[in-house]
């Protein structure tokens, strides 16, 4: 038998080039990861006062319904039940609100710079996405950082494909203000989804914190749940919203 033909030199070049590519792409995302860090390290005092509003919560709202016994949670102490969610309330909060500072970088030029390099957008917003992420972790436990991460992703990138759109931080506030408790409340953090009426369901079930806060309550207290379906859900989500915003930075430079 003959042998087959090998392939032509220029497709080695093309998949060498793409290999290259796909390098380069996962380097930058990578130091702008770092940057985000170093960023945080510098500010600590951020990760303890935003540990106070969940915990608030945990201990006024939570040991308040705690005695209620209103709401139905299959057995399960209401304050294990709710904390997951808490968790999932907590990363949602940071990251909504995380395009202020896409705003202020660019006030203060400094995303005009990062733009004008031939890092890809992507990159930018991934790093953004994860320094988010970094943020909503140390609300947690170590062994969610999938879920909190994931999560925390979405809501980041959709935060600066906000501020993409307004170009302003009074404009982006007002509308996170205006978003984040609807899609709290739209959401089995406080809840089961089988006691939501039926319009309040179909919101829950296209509601990425849903299969955060299902995940963060699987992985902490054993709730049944589909972690192929939570954690494809959040993964989809994340890349959808990093591509949303790395398409709509641009025009923050402008």
């Amino acid at each position: 038998m003959s042998a087959a033909p090998a392939a032509p030199p220029a497709v080695w070049a093309d998949v060498d080039s793409r290999r290259a590519g796909a390098g380069r792409l996962l380097s930058r995302i990578g130091t702008f990861c770092l940057v985000e860090l170093q960023r945080l390290r510098h500010d600590r005092s951020e990760l303890v006062t935003r540990a106070i509003q969940p915990l608030l919560w945990l201990l006024i709202f939570g040991t308040t319904f705690s005695r209620v016994h209103a709401i139905p949670t299959g057995g399960v102490p209401y304050l294990d039940y709710l904390a997951p969610g808490i968790m999932a309330q907590s990363a949602l909060f940071i990251a909504i609100f995380y395009g202020i500072q896409i705003i202020w970088e660019r006030d203060a030029g400094v995303l005009t710079k990062l733009l004008a390099t031939p890092t890809p957008r992507v990159a930018l917003v991934a790093g953004k996405a994860f320094a988010s992420g970094v943020r909503a972790i140390t609300q947690a436990v170590v062994v969610l950082v999938a879920a909190a991460l994931l999560g925390a992703a979405f809501f980041c990138c959709l935060s600066i494909a906000i501020a993409g759109l307004v170009l302003s931080r009074d404009r982006l506030m007002g509308i996170g203000q205006a978003i984040t408790m609807p899609l709290f409340f739209a959401s089995n953090a406080l809840y089961p989804v089988a006691i939501m009426p039926g319009w309040l369901k179909a919101i829950s079930l296209v509601n990425p914190l849903s299969y955060e806060v299902a995940a963060l309550r699987g992985l902490l207290i054993g709730v049944p749940t589909n972690y192929w379906l939570d954690f494809g859900v959040l993964t989809a989500a994340a890349v959808a919203g990093i591509c949303m915003a790395g398409a709509a930075i641009g025009r923050l430079s402008r």
